[in-house]
């Protein structure tokens, strides 16, 4: 059986890897034995970071809503137990943008939320 070389197969992944390293500062960005742990330790950021971002947006969600509350006040933790006690089952993304842009409507919830509990 013929020997078989690994020059093409290889050629190929060296060029995937610096295809994903370009922009990357030095020799990261132009040789393959740099840019290789680099890029993948770029792409596991980058995987952890789409899990971080998603925490970050609950709370940045939940420190609008408080802020809202507070203006009208009550509570974050008091208003999320009246809305639960009133059967009002909005999720925090929609209550924080209601409080940025419809806050007469908010206010309006925050009411709601006082009578139950």
């Amino acid at each position: 059986m013929a020997r078989v070389k690994g020059a093409v197969n290889a050629k190929k992944k060296h060029k995937k890897v610096l295809k994903l390293a370009k922009g990357f500062y030095g020799q990261k960005s132009l040789v393959f034995r740099a840019a290789n742990p680099a890029v993948m330790r770029s792409l596991r950021s980058s995987y952890v970071g789409r899990k971080l971002r998603k925490r970050d947006f609950r709370k940045l969600w939940i420190a609008r809503i408080n802020a809202a509350s507070r203006q009208n006040g009550l509570s974050y933790s008091k208003f999320m137990n009246g809305l639960k006690k009133a059967n009002i089952d909005m999720n925090r993304k929609v209550l924080s943008e209601m409080a940025i842009h419809h806050p007469e409507d908010f206010a309006k919830l925050v009411e709601v939320a006082k009578t139950h509990i």
